[in-house]
């Protein structure tokens, strides 16, 4: 009895205790999961590539061989320092396709893409392993990627937590206290870590009680399936767990070395599954949704009437607004599909606009105490650790993350080509997400096989349950962000329980005929001084008050009286219910054509783009959760709080939802090209979104495959890869905007601007791209570059300023940023050129030139398209001309031939690292954000997926 004892005590403690406890309730033993042969059940032609490897994890012995060649106060990057197995061995890869574009060739495919097969080819098998009896995880010799093989459903879930944990550990704690505005107490409390918990304190604040709410009620709201995510969130925690019981074991082997430097040697909590909640809330509040902005718009609009009176006012907002623009790039050709149409009439009293002046926007740090956030003198902090360095705030992996969470740069891009415009006769794909650059990467790679469970493609550490991006057996899937608008904003009077009258300061709200005292929703947090961040001790306290109508943004008067907005997003309080999709779409019972696609997507309420390709299909399908509102509200404005949306349900935080038929979708349309542009005819920007207009960056993807098409002319894979990748180089300023510029100025007469107008218009001749052909380092057009980054900002202050005036341009720039160039303000996120004012410009030029001034070129826009008025060369009381406008901008291209490199390319925080201070190829060149200490050599700039498949499928497979 003792020894059986005994050895259930030496597998508790090499296993955990309740791995053990699962197979001894089942009362037999599990049976192995047999891997299946290379390409069984595949149709053939997948390829994909996810920078810079699979493997996430560097325990303390694989850390200090790396700082020993690569040390922290040395150059970072390191090309030849030792990195863990598959830490990097795909970034070479992916960057070097740059260069052999043009020119690709169908042989060389393969030497940028990785083989995306179900299974691992006979001998190439690195690892086999099981973690548990029932499970069977593959992981090849090149690249390391893991198969997992389930013998039950229950077990491949379990198979699934399990690799991601051995991935992306310390990546998915750091995913895990974010989404829970707790990153400061987990990492330090660097400035920037503070700001990302502000941030999702904002706009997902959330109790663990609701965060368990949210997952009990899954069956509750979706019965069998909603009961099956449940059971599936269980066996993939379980996984997880058992990986940080092994680690605790082996720390050597299997700990990621940050738990050291923050402190933790014993490394994580155990975890739950509120953790995936609180991942998935982070995730889909930065790629997932759209709108929010009606308050901020109506500011906006309320300037534009001080400056230009009310009706040119809203004239001038509707012209910046660009909420239905005509000229709009879209993805689906030839039909409309409205949402969010403005009204003929505004029901009554619907408008909550503030009275002037009066808007105090709330600060969720309601108090804080030690540390305000500068560092202390002393040693630098590890490079790339998640915390600050003592020279920039913004090395530390919060602020990488806020960047992404608050600038809401949406990425991903997709080409398809139906089966007739191909020459093989099969449907072509080239699509991916933009993610941002990191290492470990967000993402990591899975293959899974289990009943259900068929699929191979990227999934975001820490709610990896499913492939969210890949491929099935004959069939692959992507998306890029919509952002269609699923947040609104609302006003809700404030009152006193007793009566009397209220004041901004009042806790009491009016909401369905009751005075309602606000939810106060807190969050504590607080640090010491760790090895990553010497931040002094410190500490913060998080408020958001919480409404039946949402989150409490502001308090202002409406005609005196006062007010809360509010924020209510409609995939608040369901943040995994996305995952119902997800799982018909690893489901190859349930996935055989594109409407079985259109009607799994169509279950992710989150704001996506779709794409489907089979061996004879292509397909598109916007998703999101779009609330059907009342009638007569404003799209782009606050909505008195007495025009809910319908059917509104304040304790399920449910709503009626648009059916699936009104939302944008088409099957083999001629070729499909999205890079976040507008969806369709009809279907109207978010009020967030003032950049749909007219033109957009996925011109460049469409130009490109328009000209593949021409005539009869059908396309081939290798070209689609290269219409991509060529369009990744393209500075859009200078291919859609610079022509128009160039034709206004005309022929200099000063022999300096002469010049540079000279070299400007080589540039475009030879495609406006910013590339460095021959590996020196040095842009082919470097002087136009130049020109171009110096004039940009100057010349939209010629042109706009004078007649907007400063408060209104600046109010404007907050909505807006009036450039999204590489650099992306130190970020080097690859991702540009995706919205700024480039459409303001163009339209503006093309309607000041008229027919004549644009012949060869695109002509002015028709009337439902323009401008209330022109701009270059107006003033507030008059429209501009021609010549004024010339002159502004010949003065502005003076001024910026004066602005020295130094101020355009030195005060980048990252090329010092590199020995590159001020150097224009690094300025805009890749850099993969550390969350740890290792650090990656910079790559050629490139405005690309991060991860992409490149898909051509060759055959059915069988069901």
């Amino acid at each position: 009895m003792r020894k059986i004892r005994n050895t259930r005590l030496r597998l508790c403690v090499a296993l955990g205790c309740a791995l053990v406890a699962a197979f001894a309730a089942a009362g037999v033993p599990a049976r192995a999961a047999d891997p299946a042969p290379y390409r069984a059940n595949d149709g053939g032609g997948f390829r994909n590539i996810l920078p810079p490897g699979q493997n996430g994890v560097a325990p303390a012995p694989a850390l200090a061989q790396f700082l020993l060649a690569c040390p922290p106060n040395g150059p970072q990057g390191c090309p030849n320092a030792p990195r863990p197995p598959h830490y990097d061995d795909q970034l070479a890869m992916y960057g070097d396709l740059v260069y052999a574009v043009p020119g690709l060739t169908a042989g060389q495919l393969d030497r940028f893409f990785k083989d995306a097969s179900f299974g691992v080819p006979a001998g190439e098998a690195e690892r086999i392993y099981s973690p548990r009896p029932d499970v069977t995880i593959v992981r090849d010799r090149r690249f390391g990627v893991p198969r997992v093989y389930g013998r039950t459903r229950e077990a491949a879930l379990f198979g699934l937590g399990y690799v991601a944990a051995e991935d992306r550990l310390f990546v998915m704690d750091v995913l895990r206290h974010a989404g829970r505005a707790q990153l400061s107490s987990f990492v330090g409390g660097s400035l920037g870590n503070r700001e990302l918990d502000r941030e999702q304190w904002r706009i997902a604040p959330y109790t663990e009680a609701d965060l368990e709410r949210q997952f009990e009620l899954g069956d509750d709201l979706y019965g069998d399936a909603g009961r099956r995510l449940q059971e599936d969130a269980r066996a993939y925690v379980a996984g997880i767990n058992a990986y940080i019981d092994e680690a605790r074991l082996d720390p050597a082997r299997k700990l990621p070395a940050e738990y050291l430097a923050i402190g933790r040697p014993l490394g994580p909590d155990p975890w739950k599954v509120t953790d995936l909640i609180a991942t998935a809330s982070l995730i889909g509040g930065i790629f997932g949704k759209g709108g929010g902005g009606e308050l901020q718009s109506a500011l906006l609009l309320q300037e534009a009437q001080r400056r230009f009176g009310n009706r040119r006012g809203r004239a001038v907002w509707h012209d910046l607004r660009e909420a239905d623009d005509p000229e709009a790039p879209v993805t689906v050709e030839g039909r409309r599909f409205p949402y969010q149409t403005e009204p003929r009439k505004l029901a009554p009293d619907s408008l909550a606009l503030p009275d002037p002046g009066s808007v105090r926007f709330v600060d969720v740090v309601a108090g804080e105490s030690g540390s305000s956030g500068s560092q202390p003198p002393g040693p630098p902090s590890l490079p790339g650790l998640p915390l600050s360095t003592p020279k920039a705030g913004r090395g530390d992996v919060g602020s990488r993350l806020l960047d992404l969470l608050r600038r809401q740069r949406p990425g991903s891009n997709a080409l398809l080509v139906s089966a007739r415009e191909s020459e093989s006769g099969r449907p072509l794909a080239v699509m991916g997400p933009q993610t941002a650059y990191f290492v470990p990467n967000l993402l990591h790679e899975i293959e899974v096989h289990g009943p259900g469970l068929e699929a191979r493609g990227a999934a975001f550490a820490g709610v990896g349950l499913y492939v969210l991006l890949g491929r099935g057996r004959d069939y692959a899937w992507s998306a890029t962000s919509a952002g269609q608008d699923i947040i609104d904003t609302f006003a809700l009077p404030l009152c006193e329980p007793d009566g009397s009258q209220p004041t901004l300061a009042s806790d009491h709200y009016l909401y369905r005929g009751r005075c309602l005292p606000f939810e106060v929703l807190e969050r504590h947090n607080s640090w010491t001084p760790n090895l990553a961040d010497q931040t002094p001790a410190g500490s913060e306290t998080l408020r958001t008050l919480r409404t039946k109508l949402g989150l409490v943004i502001a308090r202002a008067t409406i005609g005196g009286r006062p007010v809360v907005y509010t924020q209510l997003r409609s995939t608040y309080f369901h943040e995994v219910d996305s995952a119902l999709g997800f799982d018909a779409l690893n489901d190859p019972g349930r996935i055989r054509s594109p409407r079985d696609f259109m009607a799994a997507v169509s279950k992710i309420g989150f704001t996506f783009n779709w794409f489907y390709i089979d061996h004879r299909h292509i397909a598109y399908f916007n998703s999101g959760n779009n609330p059907v509102r009342a009638p007569g509200v404003s799209p782009d404005l606050p909505t008195d709080g007495r025009f809910e949306w319908r059917d509104w349900n304040p304790e399920l935080w449910t709503a009626r939802y648009t059916p699936m038929r009104e939302h944008p979708q088409v099957v083999d349309q001629a070729f499909l090209a999205n890079w976040n542009n507008k969806q369709a005819r009809g279907y109207r920007a978010a009020d967030d979104n003032f950049a749909y207009g007219s033109i957009y960056r996925s011109d460049l993807l469409s130009d490109r495959i328009r000209a593949l098409l021409a005539g009869r002319r059908k396309a081939n894979l290798v070209e689609l890869v290269s219409a991509m990748e060529d369009a990744g180089t393209v500075d859009l300023r200078g291919a859609k905007v610079l022509p128009y510029l160039l034709r206004v100025i005309g022929t200099p007469r000063d022999p300096e601007l002469r010049r540079a107008v000279a070299i400007l218009r080589s540039w475009v001749r030879s495609g406006a791209h910013r590339i460095d052909r021959n590996r020196d380092r040095i842009y082919e057009d470097a002087e136009a570059v130049r020109i171009m980054d110096a004039w940009w900002p100057r010349l939209l202050h010629a042109i706009f300023e004078p007649v907007l005036g400063e408060r209104l341009f600046r109010q404007l720039e907050a909505i807006r940023d009036p450039d999204d160039e590489p650099n992306a303000a130190g970020q080097h996120r690859g991702s540009a050129y995706n919205g700024g004012w480039y459409h303001y410009v163009e339209k503006d030029l093309r309607t000041l030139l008229g027919r004549r001034g644009t012949r060869g070129l695109r002509p002015p826009p028709a009337a439902p398209a323009r401008y209330s008025r022109t701009y270059c060369g107006g003033t507030a009381s008059r429209g501009g001309t021609l010549g004024r406008c010339r002159d502004r901008l010949l003065d502005s291209l003076e001024a910026a031939l004066a602005v020295p490199n130094a101020e355009l390319y030195g005060n980048d925080p990252v090329c010092p690292r590199y020995g590159l201070a001020g150097d224009q190829w690094c300025f805009d060149a890749v850099w993969h954000r550390p969350f740890g200490a290792i650090s990656e050599p910079l790559i050629h700039w490139i405005n690309r997926p991060t991860f992409q498949q490149v898909v051509e499928v060759e055959r059915p497979a069988p069901r």
